[in-house]
């Protein structure tokens, strides 16, 4: 127990808040993977832990994906290097946005 609980004479959870997307969240929106997160919960609630890891490994890579997002940087990544491949070839140009015929 802490010498002094500032967080109970407060009011607020700061733990809960910052570990779990599913608690209350500031301005009561929902946390980004909260979706994810509760799939991923009601999938494992029950079964155990090591039943858990085989049965809802879907849910939990899902909950992973959203939350760090790696399999999308990675393909941003790929794009990259394609784009600049092409560039280096001759075979692509980017637009030059400082014209004002190439104004998005």
């Amino acid at each position: 127990m802490p010498f002094l609980d500032l967080q109970s004479k407060l009011g607020i959870d700061i733990d809960k808040w910052m570990l779990l997307q599913s608690s209350r969240q500031p301005l009561r929106q929902v946390g980004r993977c909260h979706s994810f997160e509760k799939d991923w919960v009601e999938c494992a609630h029950g079964i155990g832990a090591i039943r858990a890891k085989k049965e809802c490994k879907l849910e939990y890579e899902d909950f992973l994906e959203c939350m760090h997002r790696s399999k999308l940087l990675q393909r941003l990544k790929a794009i990259r290097e394609q784009k600049e491949k092409l560039e280096k070839e001759g075979k692509y140009k980017a637009p030059d946005f400082s014209q004002d015929t190439n104004t998005p």
